[in-house]
């Protein structure tokens, strides 16, 4: 569907609900939605960011609420998509954005440093899913989680968080099963480097070997948030309904062969 500029509109009259949203990837898919008619309910911690991502959809004449919301926790989880449709009446796309990156020595992680890497990029995707399911059912919702290339290939330095990835890709598959005889869609995408605050601010330990950490970057530039969140926007939309189930990457060629 398009409107009468010509700009398409897959999304009038939905409602998305998108965490970290307040910077890099989540921002950029919050903008695209919402430029596509969608009201967006943009959720992170970051408070000030969240804001001023609400302030680029209003400025572009988008619809945008937002809510501070720690994935890590079920209960607030749960409370977030309650507020959602509560307020909004429904709920048509979870985009599970939210999520950290480290590199570091395998030995000298702290169990507090793995295991907030794990209630981000693990718990909030499994909780947010569970409390939207339910809603998601009701209108043929979809979820689109983001992955990454660490999902799927071995990296050094990035132990957890190429864990924490891999979770995400069968995550996605198995829910997908799970649901394949109903009318809701689960898939995931997975990035490899992208040019987000996440990654420009990416910190590597003293003492590593080049060698290996050569490896991950592979042979072209970093993608932009704005081409992520396109693919996020079609993935989701009514064009991909034969979409499930998949791992669809966009990591220009790193994960290849």
């Amino acid at each position: 569907m398009t409107n009468g500029s010509g700009e398409q509109r897959r999304f009038d009259g939905k409602v998305a609900l998108v965490t970290g949203a307040a910077s890099g990837m989540g921002r950029a898919i919050a903008q695209r939605l919402a430029s596509e008619g969608a009201h967006v309910h943009g959720v992170d911690v970051n408070v000030d960011g969240l804001a001023e991502t609400a302030k680029l959809v209003a400025d572009a004449g988008g619809q945008m609420s937002t809510r501070r919301t720690d994935v890590s926790t079920r209960a607030d989880c749960f409370a977030t998509v309650a507020e959602c449709t509560a307020e909004l009446g429904r709920l048509d796309v979870l985009g599970n954005i939210a999520g950290i990156a480290r590199a570091e020595h395998f030995t000298e992680v702290t169990e507090a440093q793995y295991r907030q890497m794990m209630g981000v990029n693990i718990d909030g995707y499994f909780f947010m899913a569970q409390a939207a399911i339910p809603h998601l059912l009701e209108t043929s919702g979809n979820i689109v989680n983001i992955a990454s290339n660490a999902g799927l290939m071995g990296q050094a330095y990035t132990v957890v968080y190429c864990m924490s990835k891999g979770a995400v890709v069968q995550f996605t598959r198995a829910l997908s099963i799970e649901y394949i005889k109903t009318p809701l869609r689960v898939n995931a995408l997975a990035p490899s480097g992208v040019e987000t605050p996440l990654a420009t601010g990416f910190q590597v330990p003293d003492a590593i070997d080049p060698e290996l950490m050569a490896r991950i970057f592979g042979f072209r530039q970093m993608a932009q948030p704005e081409e992520i969140a396109a693919l996020f926007a079609f993935v989701a939309s009514d064009e991909a309904r034969n979409i499930h189930g998949a791992i669809i990457s966009s990591d220009s060629g790193l994960t290849a062969g």
